[in-house]
């Protein structure tokens, strides 16, 4: 099940006050500081999968698709150029696939696995897991760039949706939860609010009102990953604009 990616209005996050996040803080420091690398880490921890799917997409085997994300992620964390990103433009998401490209670019496999964080890996990859949610991709015609951001897309609203999950079991109501987050989703939910409420001990109403209070965090969550990979509050809209589009397909 995945939540709802046709209304954009469901989508788009309540205005709120822009807090620092994971990729601001990555820019404000250009990667020099602990915390920046940090919040890096963190950020390419989640988003990973979606550039593996481009690799694949361009043709290389599994084994080699890991050996690229491995050195890549490794010599990313690594680095200390950022400046050549624009603040007031700046995207995790582009710059992650621009970087990537330039990467098998400009290294060679061989000296790549040689090289890398001398034999560490930085970011510990799921790579058998990766490669079975590979193979259970739809066939699809479209570019490796456009592969790539509806798996970015995804992977951010897994994530949404996995933090909301995890603060309904915190506070004891995962039942409720697990019933209720078929109303994020376009399709059909498998009981009525009605059978629902039948089944929790609550009214119809109770439930409506749970169903609107849910959509609400769901969208707070989303507006906070998505200020996470921009690098200012005005990036926001556009981003989910983006997001929308991106989930909508041509």
């Amino acid at each position: 099940m995945l939540p709802s990616r046709e209304n954009s209005s469901e989508l788009t996050p309540r205005p709120q006050q822009f807090n620092t996040t994971h990729w601001s803080v990555v820019l404000a420091a250009r990667g020099e500081s602990a915390e920046a690398h940090a919040a890096l880490e963190k950020l390419c921890r989640v988003y990973w999968y979606p550039l593996y799917a481009f690799v694949r997409r361009q043709g290389h085997s599994p084994e080699n698709a890991e050996d690229i994300i491995q050195g890549f992620f490794a010599r990313l964390l690594q680095r200390k150029d950022l400046e050549t990103i624009q603040r007031e433009r700046g995207r995790f998401r582009s710059y992650l696939l621009v970087s990537l490209k330039h990467f098998t670019l400009n290294e060679q496999l061989r000296a790549r696995a040689e090289k890398r964080g001398g034999g560490q890996s930085l970011i510990s990859l799921d790579e058998l897991e990766a490669e079975k949610r590979f193979a259970q991709e739809p066939v699809d015609k479209s570019t490796p760039e456009k592969i790539f951001e509806r798996r970015w897309a995804l992977a951010l609203l897994d994530k949404v949706l996995e933090r909301l999950r995890q603060e309904h079991e915190v506070s004891g109501r995962l039942p409720l939860f697990d019933a209720l987050r078929w109303f994020l989703s376009d399709e059909p939910a498998e009981q009525s609010q009605a059978q629902i409420g039948a089944l929790l001990g609550l009214s119809t109403g109770a439930v409506k009102q749970a169903v609107r209070r849910l959509r609400q965090r769901y969208r707070e969550l989303l507006h906070e990953e998505v200020a996470d990979t921009v690098a200012t509050t005005a990036d926001i809209d556009d981003e989910v604009r983006h997001l929308v589009s991106v989930l909508r397909g041509p």
